[in-house]
């Protein structure tokens, strides 16, 4: 126990020089041996803090090299790793579809009934204080809640977390969502009717086709998001190529 804190200490002190400048972004860290006469500590203790801290995405352990300071923006979420767009919905892909198929033979009707409240506000049909967006996050945790295994429930609620909670996948997948409302009310309702008849291959077959769509709006929207910034660098060269002509 002496020992965790110890490292936890050291980590935090680390923390503070990268925080106050003293190893800014980019820098290496001082050897372990330099950190641990710094800190008064077992060589140990100070691996095991630069390990810490590599998991809340602070640094870079490089094999044979050292250790590097991350920019601050690639901290962890609430503890939770940075991913994007595409690597989530991939993760997601896989755990809702076996959390629906898990679910289907066991999922109660007071479940079916709560399912089809949240595709109706989704769609407008039913006007509450819960937007669409939180309406479709409590669709998906149903779900994972019907399989009455706690670490699916978990898993899938962090996954929602990233989702919700990193403004750079808030962005995408707002993008992706006021786009693709019809879909996305379309594909519930077939996950909802699969759940319905007790069906678990039919079940994790709707899911999977949720999320491929989605996987597909988001290559669209990831291609459209590079055809404007080539228009825009395009634009700026002719204005400079313009500007250069005009003086000559």
């Amino acid at each position: 126990m002496v020992e965790k804190r110890l490292y936890h200490s050291v980590a935090n002190q680390i923390l503070e020089l990268i925080d106050s400048g003293v190893f800014p972004t980019g820098s290496r860290l001082p050897g372990e041996r330099d950190l641990a006469t710094k800190f008064g500590v077992s060589r140990v203790a100070v691996r095991e803090a630069e390990i810490a801290l590599q998991a809340q995405g602070r640094i870079e352990i490089k094999i044979g090299s050292g250790a590097y300071v991350l920019d601050a923006s690639n901290k962890a979420l609430n503890g939770l790793p940075k991913v994007g767009p595409f690597e989530l919905t991939e993760a997601r892909a896989l755990f809702e579809a076996e959390s629906a198929a898990l679910a289907a033979p066991i999922i109660t009707d007071e479940a079916i009934a709560e399912l089809e409240k949240y595709i109706n506000i989704m769609s407008g049909e039913v006007v509450t204080d819960m937007s669409a967006d939180e309406a479709d996050e409590a669709f998906h945790m149903r779900i994972a809640q019907s399989t009455n295994n706690h670490v699916i429930i978990f898993v899938i609620g962090n996954m929602w977390k990233m989702r919700t909670e990193a403004a750079e996948l808030q962005t995408v997948y707002k993008s992706v969502c006021d786009k693709d409302g019809s879909h996305r009310q379309d594909e519930h309702t077939a996950i909802l009717n699969a759940l319905r008849n007790r069906d678990p291959s039919a079940a994790r077959a709707a899911m999977r086709a949720h999320f491929t769509r989605m996987i597909e709006a988001l290559l669209v929207a990831s291609e459209e998001a590079a055809y404007e910034e080539v228009k825009r660098k395009a634009s700026e060269s002719r204005s400079r190529f313009t500007l250069t002509q005009q003086l000559h």
